[in-house]
């Protein structure tokens, strides 16, 4: 088995950056990449930690939005770190640079959302439509990476040019097979998650990039907010922030 770093690197390497440079700009700054990573690799390495700290996640019912579980940063940084040596390989920051026309830096240690696992697992889990808005001074990018896919119904839907001056909108179904890669500018891409069916099961990675990492003190309130009762619940939010301002 290769290690993370090594396959990463042959997984840049393999790509014809230019077409794909050219198709995430034609659609928006979206992308597909389907088999990034081998889904032997993924389902040997990454699916096993995935499903170790199941029983972590924070499970979260929004009437009419949302439904479903997410392990913030916090839990994969303490208990699955093996998903930070892909969010941290070089190779990979220096692939997401040229095709985002950026220099990419990591989400502060207070956001959990920086590099988190999302778990669709009891029937009608999904969320709906929304677009993953950067609260930070610049931009965020969101790097989606399948590991379990085991549904028929549970779908990535995206409106590439929803609200475009003069594209015409165009609607997508995805399924994020283990190894697949979703990368869109936050800003820009409305998505939503189909509901999950009786019997099925969807698990996937998402990886937050930004272009400045700072953030004002009232929208990393409403965003701390957004987290606490949407995804993480507000002990894993609110006393990690808190620990992190004792430490300064």
């Amino acid at each position: 088995m290769n290690s993370i770093e090594e396959a990463v690197d042959q997984a840049v390497a393999r790509l014809d950056f230019d077409r794909l440079h050219q198709e995430y700009w034609e659609q928006n700054e979206f992308l597909v990449i389907k088999q990034f990573l081998p889904r032997a690799f993924v389902e040997e390495v990454f699916v096993p930690q995935a499903q170790a700290v199941k029983s972590e996640l924070n499970r979260n019912y929004i009437p009419g939005h949302k439904k479903g579980g997410s392990v913030s940063y916090y839990t994969v940084q303490e208990k699955a770190p093996r998903f930070l040596e892909l969010y941290r390989a070089d190779s990979f920051r220096g692939f997401l640079d040229r095709l985002v026309q950026a220099k990419l830096m990591f989400c502060p240690d207070n956001d959990p959302h920086s590099c988190a696992l999302y778990y669709y697992t009891e029937p009608g889990d999904h969320i709906g439509f929304h677009y993953d808005t950067s609260y930070y001074n610049g931009a965020r990018y969101t790097i989606l990476m399948g590991l379990v896919d085991r549904s028929t119904q549970c779908k990535l839907v995206c409106e590439l040019f929803k609200d475009h001056p003069t594209k015409q909108p165009r609607h997508l179904e995805l399924v994020t097979e283990p190894g697949d890669l979703v990368i869109f500018n936050g800003d820009k891409l409305w998505h939503a998650v189909t509901p999950l069916g009786e019997g099925e099961e969807r698990i996937a990675l998402t990886m937050e990039y930004v272009t400045n990492p700072e953030m004002g003190t009232v929208k990393r309130l409403y965003s701390n907010l957004k987290d606490s009762f949407g995804y993480f619940g507000f002990a894993t939010v609110f006393k990690r922030v808190l620990g992190l301002n004792r430490s300064k």
